[in-house]
C-alpha cells in the first residue's frame, strides 16, 4: 500500500488524489476502445476492464491547467493556461499529437504565430478538450462549487467561444461535481445536483436540459447496457467528442456506478465513442467521492508506482492551495464581517 496508505489521515488529500488517478486509469481503459460502438468493443475486447500506459490528450491538458494552478497561486485564468501551452508545447506537438482534437492543434498553433488567448478559440468544433482537463479545478477549489464553476468556464473560453460555449458549460458542471465530491457531499446524487445547479440557468439551459434528461435515463433503465443503449439512441452528435453527448453521459455513468470510482471508469470504457474522455471525467468524479482508503489502494494496484508517486504529489500540491485560497478569501472578509 505504499505512498497511498499515507494519505488515510487527510481525507481531501485521499479524494484528490484518487480524482486524479482514477482519470488517469479512465484516459487509459477507455483508449483502445475510442471510437468504436458498443457492439465493437465486445465483439473485440468483451468487457474492458484492465488498462495500461499513463493516458492520452485528457492527461496532458489537465496537466497544463495543474501548472497554470501551481504557477498562479490557484488563481490560474485563459491566459494563464495559454502560458502553459507555449512553455510546454512539445507536451502538445510530442510523441501523443496524434491524440489531440484539431481544436486544440489549432488554437496552440495560432498562439504559437502571435494571436492572443482571448481570440484563438473563435471558430473551433465543439470538443470536450476542457472539461477532461478540469479536475484540478475544483480540487483548488474544493467546496466551492460555484468558484469552481466560474474559474472552469473562464479557462475552457481558452478553447470554446460562442455558438459552443456549451462546451464551457460543461467543463463547469464536471469541476463543479469534483469540487462538491471533495466537500463533503453525502451522496453522489448531491454531488451531480451541485454539478446542474453550477450551470447558467439561462445561456446552459441547453446543457442543463441533456444532463437533466441523461439523469433521468439512468433512473429508468433497468441497468447499464440499458442505459447505454438508449443513450446511443438519443443523445449522440455528429462529433463524438462534442459535451452535449459527454458530459451527460459522465454524470449518468457516475449515478449509475453508485459514486463507485471502478465501476465508472469501466462503464465509461465500455460506453464507445469517446469512451477515453468519458472514463476519464467519470473517473474525476468518483475519484474525488472516494471515502475508502482501502478500496482506493486495490483499485489503483494496476498503476505503474512512478505513475501514483506523481499523482500523490500532484495531489498534495494542488490541496495545498485550495487551503490557502480557503484561507485567503476568510482574511479577506474580516474586515467586512464587523
Amino acid at each position: 500500500m505504499g505512498e497511498i496508505a499515507k494519505l488515510g489521515s487527510d481525507r481531501l488529500e485521499l479524494g484528490a488524489f484518487a480524482s486524479l488517478a482514477f482519470g488517469v486509469v479512465g484516459d487509459a481503459m477507455g483508449t483502445p476502445t475510442e471510437n468504436l460502438e458498443p457492439e465493437q468493443i465486445q465483439a473485440k475486447f468483451g468487457w474492458v476492464e484492465t488498462f495500461e500506459g499513463d493516458g492520452t490528450d485528457d492527461s496532458i491538458m489537465r496537466n497544463l491547467i495543474a501548472d497554470a494552478l501551481l504557477a498562479t497561486d490557484g488563481y490560474a485564468d485563459a491566459d494563464s493556461w495559454a502560458a502553459e501551452w507555449m512553455r510546454q508545447h512539445k507536451e502538445i506537438f510530442g510523441q501523443k499529437v496524434g491524440r489531440f482534437f484539431p481544436s486544440v492543434l489549432h488554437s496552440a498553433a495560432k498562439l504559437r504565430f502571435g494571436d492572443v488567448p482571448r481570440t484563438i478559440a473563435t471558430g473551433n468544433m465543439p470538443s470536450s478538450s476542457s472539461a477532461m482537463a478540469i479536475a484540478p479545478v475544483g480540487i483548488v477549489n474544493a467546496g466551492h462549487p460555484r468558484a469552481a464553476a466560474e474559474q472552469a468556464m473562464e479557462l475552457a473560453s481558452l478553447i470554446h467561444v460562442t455558438d459552443v460555449a456549451f462546451c464551457q458549460d460543461g467543463a463547469a458542471a464536471i469541476a463543479a461535481a469534483v469540487s462538491a465530491a471533495l466537500g463533503g457531499a453525502k451522496t453522489i446524487d448531491e454531488v451531480v445536483k451541485t454539478a446542474l445547479g453550477a450551470i447558467k440557468p439561462w445561456s446552459g439551459r441547453d446543457m442543463r436540459q441533456l444532463i437533466e434528461s441523461a439523469i433521468e435515463l439512468a433512473r429508468s433503465a433497468n441497468d447499464y447496457s440499458g442505459f447505454r443503449t438508449g443513450y446511443h439512441q438519443r443523445f449522440r452528435r455528429a462529433i463524438a467528442c462534442d459535451s452535449r453527448e459527454t458530459i451527460p453521459a459522465t454524470l449518468a455513468i457516475c449515478l449509475l456506478a453508485g459514486g463507485d470510482p471502478w465501476k465508472a471508469v469501466t462503464y465509461g470504457a465500455n460506453f464507445g465513442r469517446d469512451a477515453d474522455t468519458i472514463a476519464c471525467m467519470a473517473g474525476y468524479v468518483c475519484g474525488a467521492f472516494s471515502r475508502d482508503e482501502k478500496t482506493v489502494v486495490e483499485a489503483l494496484k494496476g498503476l505503474p508506482a512512478p505513475i501514483v508517486e506523481r499523482e500523490r504529489k500532484l495531489a498534495a500540491r494542488l490541496v495545498a492551495l485550495a487551503r490557502q485560497k480557503a484561507r485567503n478569501e476568510i482574511k479577506n472578509w474580516q474586515p467586512l464581517a464587523g
